[in-house]
């Protein structure tokens, strides 16, 4: 009876319903952004899979931790978050905590190579253009290798996963290290391995390259590989990656600083409130990559058009039409590339008039008409709607 009433109490929110409400909506406002955001990412990256730089392969990684966190994380916080209590119990909490963990440094770990080896092409383009996609897959699996070392940690005891201090979600418990040796090392093991010293290597990885650009504009022109015929492509990758960091880690550090308040300091003077405003921040970190390479990037953005254009043709092809049995179609100011096959196996275009001599005149009419290709062996008439007979079928093969 104490444990349940125990568990009842530290899966209790610590916050008020109206402070929980407005984290849930929050929370459903950055699923679907991230969602829909990552998602179409990973689909541009697909359709472009063929000409991606090496330096890309940790752009697409990031998506799919982003998606990774997304996935395991909002749809047990939003329903917690509502309720005003956390709703799955001890074990799907130390498994939301894992994969809490696990995302998020495989983000920053991700960030943090993406700045080495843009440091690498911009400021060593001798070394850095014998970067391959093949060492960009090696690195990519060794991010997520480090990252579940210290995700799987407090799984093995080395540290430990508990409620977070306002109820509704599960992360490392901070209040351990007052309490535990081991689970100080771990702490203080995280905040130097899995924050300040991606810092630092993003800081300094992007001061020498600010450095460098500065100083020599031919820099940027040489690490391009020849193949890719654009002097500024991963020029733009750094500008964006550069931008992805400063939003990733504005939405992690009020969470770091705020943990590292509770591990080294007096737990029970940190408001859970405050706890709950960083865990917000936190979480938004999951719809900042898409929304910068989709948005700024002209490459990914012109295939994210594309795309769109395409699903937009097939939703209206695959659209019932009245009488498309008929092969009609509106005769614009441009010939559409449509085109349909008759019976003898030859293609003719729907908008065939546009080249057919003996119908300049029906053409180059202000107003547009519909029209219709009679087969007839193996020549064709064209003629308007206005003009089929009632009984159409005879007319066409």
């Amino acid at each position: 009876m104490g444990n349940a009433s125990d568990a009842a109490t530290l899966f209790a929110s610590s916050i008020s319903k109206e402070h929980d409400i407005l984290m849930g909506s929050l929370y459903s406002l950055f699923c679907v952004l991230s969602l829909v955001g990552n998602c179409l990412l990973l689909l541009v990256a697909h359709h472009k899979r063929s000409t991606l730089k090496p330096a890309e392969f940790f752009i697409i990684n990031l998506s799919i931790s982003d998606l990774g966190m997304t996935l395991s994380l909002f749809p047990l916080a939003i329903p917690s978050a509502f309720a005003h209590r956390w709703l799955f119990g001890e074990i799907t909490c130390q498994l939301y905590a894992m994969c809490g963990v696990l995302f998020g440094l495989c983000s920053l770990t991700n960030l943090t190579t993406l700045s080495s080896v843009c440091c690498l092409k911009v400021c060593f383009p001798t070394y850095g253009n014998k970067f391959s996609p093949s060492h960009a897959r090696l690195l990519v699996a060794g991010v997520w290798c480090y990252a579940s070392v210290f995700a799987l940690g407090p799984l093995a005891h080395w540290g430990h996963y508990s409620a977070e201090p306002y109820g509704t979600a599960c992360c490392i418990d901070w209040h351990a290290p007052n309490q535990e040796l081991l689970a100080l090392t771990y702490i203080v093991c995280l905040f130097v391995f899995c924050y300040a010293l991606p810092c630092a290597v993003i800081f300094l990885s992007y001061s020498f390259i600010l450095l460098t650009v500065r100083g020599s504009r031919q820099a940027v022109q040489q690490h391009v590989s020849p193949q890719t015929k654009t002097t500024n492509a991963h020029a733009l990758i750094v500008k964006l990656s550069i931008a992805v960091c400063i939003g990733f880690l504005g939405a992690w550090t009020p969470y770091a600083v705020i943990a590292m308040w509770a591990a080294f300091g007096d737990a029970t003077r940190v408001p859970p409130a405050a706890f709950a405003l960083a865990a917000v921040f936190a979480k938004s970190s999951t719809i900042y990559n898409p929304m910068v390479y989709l948005l700024c990037k002209p490459n990914f953005r012109e295939c994210l058009c594309s795309d769109t254009s395409v699903l937009r043709q097939m939703i209206y092809r695959g659209s019932p039409q009245p009488q498309e049995r008929f092969s009609f179609t509106p005769q614009r100011n441009k010939d559409t590339s449509a085109s349909t096959r008759f019976s003898n196996g030859q293609q003719e275009s729907y908008g065939a008039c546009l080249n057919y001599t003996e119908n300049t005149a029906l053409c180059n009419a202000s107003a547009p008409r519909k029209t219709a290709c009679i087969l007839t062996g193996s020549t064709y008439t064209e003629v308007t709607v206005s003009q089929l007979s009632d009984h159409p079928e005879t007319d066409f093969i």
